[in-house]
């Protein structure tokens, strides 16, 4: 693991964006796996300051996200393909048809994990990978349980991550209960993988997932077999393991 340490989000948000910046400038065509959240918006800012700058051409990029609402139109104003559009996709020369997302409308939740895994595979695995991590060390919507599930998956969404996302919601009911999303194993097929961390809510998690045991109960936690995994966190998501550091 390579950990970098950042002042604060907008420092987390600047040395995030530059790793994926070089990425896109050594590799034109790469493909980039996306997360959605509070914690990468910044980096997206960031990406696009660089692109209205002409620095940065996404115009051959492909992308993979992780995740889906499960009963959400891709134009619902809390789906993460409306995510996506509204703070990276819409503001840069990305192809849009380039922009891969689980159809979080598909009943068949077999049919579309299959589907969404193909895609990966056709790939070989996202170039880099840019997570979040959850209060409760879940990457991607891999919850903490009693082993690691490796492919794309339906899966419902714990109580803390309901309520962590009932913000973004008119009401806590409202918050989707199942969800789509990648892997372990298609996150851990990216040649590289960007975590950012950011606040005091995040330090626990940061703890138990990069200076703790490789446990499905931590998620997060077996990005520290990754062989080029980089932690990207400000003090505060630090903030529990500085004797460490």
């Amino acid at each position: 693991m390579r950990l970098i340490c950042a002042k604060d989000y907008a420092d987390v948000s600047r040395k995030a964006a530059n790793i994926i910046a070089a990425q896109i400038q050594l590799k034109p065509d790469c493909v980039l796996g996306l997360a959605t959240g509070s914690s990468p918006v910044g980096t997206y800012k960031e990406l696009i300051a660089m692109y209205e700058s002409g620095d940065l051409d996404f115009s051959k990029v492909r992308t993979v996200n992780l995740d889906e609402y499960v009963g959400l139109t891709k134009d619902h104003d809390q789906s993460y393909a409306y995510f996506m559009r509204t703070n990276l996709f819409d503001h840069v020369n990305i192809d849009q048809a380039n922009c891969n997302i689980p159809n979080g409308m598909n009943p068949d939740a077999e049919g579309e994990c299959a589907r969404y895994d193909a895609v990966i595979d056709g790939f070989g695995g996202a170039d880099l990978q840019l997570l979040g991590l959850g209060p409760n060390g879940h990457i991607g919507f891999n919850e903490p349980a009693d082993a690691f599930v490796k492919n794309t998956n339906k899966v419902e969404l714990t109580k803390a991550t309901i309520d962590a996302n009932a913000r973004f919601f008119a009401t806590r009911d409202d918050v989707p209960k199942y969800a789509y999303t990648m892997g372990i194993g298609g996150i851990m097929k990216a040649k590289r993988v960007l975590l950012v961390a950011n606040g005091k809510g995040k330090a626990q998690a940061v703890k138990d997932c990069f200076f703790g045991p490789i446990k499905p109960q931590a998620p997060g936690s077996i990005l520290q077999l990754h062989p080029d995994f980089t932690l990207v966190a400000d003090e505060e998501a630090l903030s529990l393991v500085k004797d460490l550091l």
